[in-house]
């Protein structure tokens, strides 16, 4: 998957999809497989980044930490009786509960934050979801052998009736992109929404995605979006790749407006998006990837051709921007109709690997979806 920072609207609506399809069940209240964190920030879990986990640069496995509960965050309660039915008028206002007192943290606690001073602030969105890495760390810190990486489409898949809880998983993923059900007892993650990729449907990230900035596709397929982008044009950065996990979730970097002076006149060599911020977060190549952005739109402004550019604006959907997974959840629906599809087991959330009764989840999720 290609994620282009510059379209992403930070609506959360990504989020949502995935929340209402996948993370439903109890012991999933916290659970965010998807999430859109505001870049600088802290991030979900709080801090992930200074966590450890990965690799070094010989292969070997960086020591990491399990993230702790709070700094995921908690799935809050609300006072919505005392408001809506407590008789105190305005003298009642929506917060959340916590049996732990004022919540200090949650999920997008520093939303929109950012960075620097005015007129010179900044921030911007990065929405994170499991790597599927090429070298993932997680399958190699599993001593049960119950996460494995699908030869045929490279997903990564948390095998739950082998999961014993033991969590190295979550210490060794640099990303910390992956959860602990304390009801299940078992580790929990992001399945790219494989059920519906066997079937042509993209990821519900993908297709809910309003800014149309989530590019779906296989690396080897020449002809897709997500090898032009990462291969051909080479705008496409994995993050972190120092982690040494070969990610393949890969991020089209932010451009930025230039910095104002004093007087509001525009500073057009000093972005405010600090260059050296970027280089953190994508490695070296960010600034030779910037300035391909800058050159092609440039093309664009004096009414030239530019592939890259019509590839980023995906002029036709969703034909330019996941054309490997076309297929309509509406049409899908129908076959709803037919006995053989009729016999839907497990109810929405239903992701745990072995649990699957074929396609019986897939179609009643997509219904949810349409």
């Amino acid at each position: 998957m290609v994620f282009d920072l510059n379209k992403c609207l930070g609506c959360h609506t990504c989020s949502i999809a995935c929340k209402t399809q996948w993370t439903g069940e109890e012991g999933m209240e916290n659970m965010w497989w998807t999430v859109v964190n505001t870049m600088p920030g802290e991030g979900t879990p709080k801090s992930w980044e200074s966590m450890g986990g990965g690799f070094d640069g010989n292969h070997n496995a960086n020591p990491g930490r399990i993230p702790l509960r709070d700094e995921y965050g908690e799935a809050w309660k609300f006072n919505h009786k005392e408001v809506f039915e407590g008789g105190k008028g305005k003298n009642a206002y929506l917060q959340p509960e916590s049996k732990k007192g004022k919540p200090d943290w949650g999920a997008n606690w520093d939303e929109d934050q950012g960075a620097g001073e005015y007129p010179n602030s900044y921030y911007f969105y990065l929405p994170r979801i499991c790597n599927h890495c090429s070298h993932p760390a997680c399958v190699e810190a599993c001593p049960r052998g119950a996460i494995t990486k699908r030869e045929k489409d490279g997903i990564v898949l948390i095998n739950e009736k082998r999961c014993k809880g033991y969590r190295f998983c979550m210490a060794a993923c640099p990303y910390k992109r992956i959860y602990f059900n304390p009801l299940k007892d078992t580790s929990q993650k992001c399945i790219f929404c494989f059920p519906r990729i066997e079937k042509g449907v993209a990821p519900a990230c993908a297709r809910q995605c309003p800014g149309r900035m989530r590019f779906v596709g296989y690396l080897d397929d020449e002809d897709g979006p997500v090898h032009q982008l990462v291969h051909k044009y080479k705008v496409a950065l994995p993050l972190h790749p120092e982690y040494g996990t070969d990610a393949n979730v890969f991020y089209v970097p932010p451009l930025s407006p230039p910095k104002l002076d004093i007087d509001g006149k525009l500073l057009e060599d000093q972005p405010r998006i600090p260059i050296e911020y970027l280089r953190n977060l994508f490695g070296e190549r960010v600034d030779g990837v910037l300035e391909t952005l800058r050159q092609e739109m440039g093309k664009k402004q004096r009414g030239e051709k530019s592939g890259l550019m019509d590839s980023l604006i995906v002029y036709s959907w969703p034909r330019d921007i996941f054309p490997g997974f076309p297929e309509d959840p509406a049409r899908l629906e129908q076959v709803l109709n037919k006995p053989m599809a009729r016999n839907i087991g497990n109810g929405p959330g239903a992701a745990g690997v072995n649990t699957l009764p074929d396609d019986g989840v897939l179609y009643q999720e997509i219904k949810l979806q349409s």
